[in-house]
């Protein structure tokens, strides 16, 4: 049914009615020629020319391409009578289009379960609380400053802050992460996730078309509507074909002096592997790549994946598991560790942080009991606070924590590497937290997989992170190039500087990496925690897995070799019917038939791409 809804596809199939009753005319009835044309001549009319149209505008933006012969051979046929040939092109011409439409559409399948779940309504308060009421308005109509409450088990509306109630939300169809994180006053929640049992009053802090869910939506709209360079490079092979095609059927045109000739070739070498192979090829390999786990954002880096001769990696959450854990806890003379300790998994309860986890766990390894929080936030530049047991507790960085209680300079040791956490508590330095993110247990086996495998010939880390723990990592896992300490800016001007070598890949998961991973030729992002990360990188690979990193380099790979295995193959076998045709072997019709048979061969070819083979990956992650 999909097929039969576009323009093509409605051409499609009364091409194949015209078609059919011409026959019936011709061999039921013995009409004459008239009689027995009349379904043709209709379907060229009413089919033909929208579709010469479409290929003229094309032409003109592309300076010719793969489908231009489509449209000589049509004009062609009519010229010398030969109705049938050209019911038969405008039937290959419109099905290839509208295959690859339907193809697409349903490589959109992911955006239309996402347009599906998008939350629709929104319960908004007719005063402070839900006890007064609410009323139900459109999700498109919240301003920032509603109080709008969410019932249990029901999608957040818009992105907002909690301001009554304590309970959880699901927000792992948003972020990959499979946790549910609790909410209470002063929590950040997101559109798209979906409550728990208890209801909450949420304040909307932006509206509904800049919203988290709205993003994600954007973000594989924009992935659907970009144009792979693939296909580029088969309208460039197109523009050749093109002319080797018209030049062979002139050669048999005055070899013969007869223009059936011109017409037989043109018509056997109407490009369709060209114009199908190619997006069924790219559209197999996103399927694959999304069974993988992985989106691809960009169909252009399928081609360029295999290409890659660079690679630089983030430190956290690539290269790392992204999930530190507690080394030492460093305490004021007043306090105790699992004190401290305590009041700051309390707090972290509320926050998605990745050292926030690693707070939790530590606690929870301790066998530690936490107190209730009556109130969190989690404002930029102050660290995420909350009130506990009737203290106010802060968690943030060493130089805020200068800022609020001076004394803490002389009490707060040096770290000379890791990660840390400051506690304060009514204000006074608390604790440290110190924390350190191991390397993956496979992160070694794979750095010495890229060269051997994948010709990787220059691997680097480049960190935001300090020298010492950029350089403990790198010597665990085996890279010898190391970038510390870099900006934002600083990385893009390292993946600008090795653009100029050849094709780079830069793999990141924060906000920092987005600029180098934008410029680089392949972005792909681990865990994509950020939605300006997403947007940035050309694939998404959600698990933040390795192995499915190798997954995506053999499926470009793959896809490439494959479907140019279709587009060379289905030319090859076209030049062939052409030269049959230059010399009076193949009449039009016939071409037509070969060329439709070619065009079964390279599409089947191409799907195969959509095909799990029974091993993808050559690196297999313990």
């Amino acid at each position: 049914m999909l097929f039969i809804r576009s323009r093509d596809g409605i051409i499609t199939v009364a091409a194949i009615a015209a078609i059919a009753l011409h026959l019936m005319l011709w061999f039921g009835f013995g009409f004459d020629s008239w009689a027995r044309d009349w379904p043709l001549v209709a379907i060229v009319i009413a089919g033909g020319l929208p579709l010469m149209w479409e290929v003229a505008k094309s032409a003109i933006r592309t300076r010719g391409g793969a489908d231009t012969l489509a449209a000589v051979s049509i004009i062609t046929s009519v010229l010398l009578g030969e109705w049938l040939v050209a019911a038969i092109i405008v039937l290959m011409l419109s099905g290839g289009e509208a295959l690859e439409e339907a193809a697409s559409k349903r490589a959109s399948g992911t955006l239309d379960a996402l347009a599906r779940r998008a939350p629709t309504t929104a319960h908004r308060l007719r005063g402070k609380s839900i006890q007064d009421g609410t009323d139900e308005i459109p999700v498109a109509d919240i301003v920032p400053g509603d109080l709008l409450a969410v019932l249990p088990h029901e999608l957040c509306p818009v992105d907002g802050d909690v301001v009554a109630g304590h309970g959880n939300m699901d927000e792992s169809y948003l972020t990959g992460e499979p946790y549910v994180v609790s909410k209470s006053k002063g929590s950040a929640v997101m559109s798209g996730a979906v409550n728990g049992d208890t209801p909450l009053t949420v304040v909307a802090t932006r509206p509904a078309q800049d919203s988290r869910y709205a993003q994600i939506v954007g973000v594989l709209r924009e992935a659907e509507e970009n144009r792979p360079g693939m296909r580029r490079m088969a309208d460039r092979m197109g523009a050749w074909y093109t002319v080797i095609a018209l030049t062979l059927g002139a050669a048999g045109w005055i070899i013969s002096g007869d223009p059936i000739r011109f017409l037989a070739v043109v018509v056997v070498a109407t490009p369709c592997p060209l114009l199908i192979g190619v997006p069924v090829a790219i559209i197999g390999a996103i399927s694959l790549a999304a069974r993988r786990g992985i989106i691809v954002k960009n169909p252009g880096m399928l081609e360029n994946a295999s290409k890659v001769r660079t690679v630089m990696f983030d430190k956290t959450g690539t290269l790392t598991y992204g999930r530190p854990v507690i080394s030492d806890i460093h305490t004021a003379p007043r306090f105790t560790e699992d004190e401290v300790l305590a009041y700051a998994a309390s707090v972290e309860r509320y926050s998605r942080h990745p050292l926030a986890e690693a707070i939790r766990r530590g606690a929870k390894q301790r066998g530690l009991t936490l107190p209730d929080v009556t109130e969190v936030s989690e404002k930029p530049g102050q660290g995420l606070t909350g009130v506990v047991g009737g203290k106010h507790v802060r968690i943030t960085n060493r130089a805020t924590a200068y800022d609020v209680d001076a004394a803490s300079r002389d009490l707060i040791p040096d770290t000379p590497s890791g990660m840390e956490s400051i506690v304060l508590i009514d204000d006074h330095y608390a604790a440290m937290i110190r924390l350190r993110d191991e390397p993956r247990a496979s992160a070694a086996d794979f750095i010495a997989h890229l060269p051997k495998q994948h010709e990787a010939d220059k691997l680097m880390i480049i960190s935001g992170d300090r020298e010492s723990e950029v350089r403990y990592l790198a010597e665990k896992v085996g890279i010898e190039e190391v970038h510390a300490g870099v900006s934002p800016e600083g990385k893009l001007a390292i993946v600008k500087k090795h653009n100029q070598r050849g094709p780079t890949m830069f793999l990141g998961d924060g906000i920092n990496d987005a600029p180098a991973m934008a410029v680089a030729t392949v972005g792909v992002a681990m865990g994509a925690d950020s939605d300006v990360t997403s947007e940035a990188a050309d694939a998404v690979i959600l698990d933040s897995s390795l192995e499915r990193l190798d997954d995506l380099l053999h499926i470009g790979a793959r896809m490439r070799r494959i479907a140019l295995q279709s587009v060379i193959g289905g030319m090859a076998l076209s030049i062939i019917g052409m030269v049959l045709a230059v010399f009076g072997l193949l009449t039009p019709l016939m071409g037509a038939v070969a060329q439709e048979i070619i065009d079964v061969l390279a599409v089947l070819n191409a799907a195969r791409v959509a095909v799990e083979p029974s091993k993808l990956s050559d690196f297999d992650e313990e």
